[in-house]
């Protein structure tokens, strides 16, 4: 079977972390490892990690050696990846039962060496488990193909159901942006030729934050998706206002559902 590498980014989780870490090792494809790294939490993530640690040889948690945001904390973890696929899920979120297994196999039925899928969204305080997790009907749909051109448009691909062929693409890491640094590595797969697919399957759970966080500002991204844009994707002005608009109107549409 085949090894997939789980990278997961960690700062001051310890509410959310547990039921995150256990969506994970209770997935149907069992040959997985969990490549956490934590970016210097003060409220006993690290602690919590460990004791995951001790009970699951799966569990490889790391501390890292200063603060440097998500991207860099995603970057450590994937640079100790041993898996033949990288998937990303961060620790607020969830992944359901049978999402490894299903999108394996989904991943196998086709050559795009990038794949993800669809996901429900939850409230910001929601409690509980991915195997006690009930549909609600808050769903942001996969698009069936991406390519290139498309995701300079609107970003399709939710990171916490994203998954990438290591064996074709080789280690891709992710520009260390502080936001959109996932995007920034789908552009970049893309750009070098891969298409994605979607499945359409609804197989993680997102954790909508409150109105008031940082990442929930949704003006906020503009800044960072305009810099995408016109200094890692180098394209014209007209081009970035049209991708921005696209990704101000994707923004608008998912905080509705």
């Amino acid at each position: 079977m085949p090894l997939v590498s789980v990278v997961m980014p960690v700062y001051n989780s310890a509410a959310t972390l547990g039921a995150a870490v256990r969506s994970v090792l209770t997935q149907t494809h069992s040959d997985v490892e969990l490549l956490v790294t934590d970016d210097q939490s003060s409220d006993g993530s690290m602690d919590l990690l460990r004791e995951f640690a001790e009970r699951d040889e799966r569990v490889l948690p790391q501390a890292a050696p200063e603060r440097g945001g998500a991207g860099r904390a995603r970057n450590l973890a994937i640079s100790r990846a041993r898996g033949d696929y990288i998937a990303f899920l961060d620790s607020d979120d969830m992944w359901l039962p049978e999402k490894t297994e299903k999108q394996l196999a989904f991943a196998a039925e086709g050559t795009a060496p990038l794949t993800f899928t669809s996901y429900f969204k939850m409230d910001a305080d929601h409690v509980g488990e991915s195997t006690e997790w009930v549909p609600n009907g808050r769903v942001i749909r996969a698009r069936a193909h991406v390519d290139y051109r498309a995701m300079l448009v609107r970003d399709y691909i939710g990171a916490l159901t994203a998954m990438y062929d290591r064996r074709v693409l080789g280690t891709r890491l992710m520009p260390e942006m502080r936001k959109r640094q996932d995007y920034a590595l789908w552009l970049s797969i893309m750009r070098d030729g891969a298409d994605a697919r979607g499945l359409a399957e609804p197989l993680a759970v997102y954790r909508a934050h409150q109105a008031n966080s940082l990442s929930s500002n949704k003006a906020s991204l503009i800044k960072y998706n305009w810099e995408l844009y016109r200094e890692h994707e180098h394209l014209s002005l007209p081009r970035s206002a049209r991708a921005l608009a696209g990704a101000a109107w994707q923004s608008l549409r998912n905080s509705r559902i």
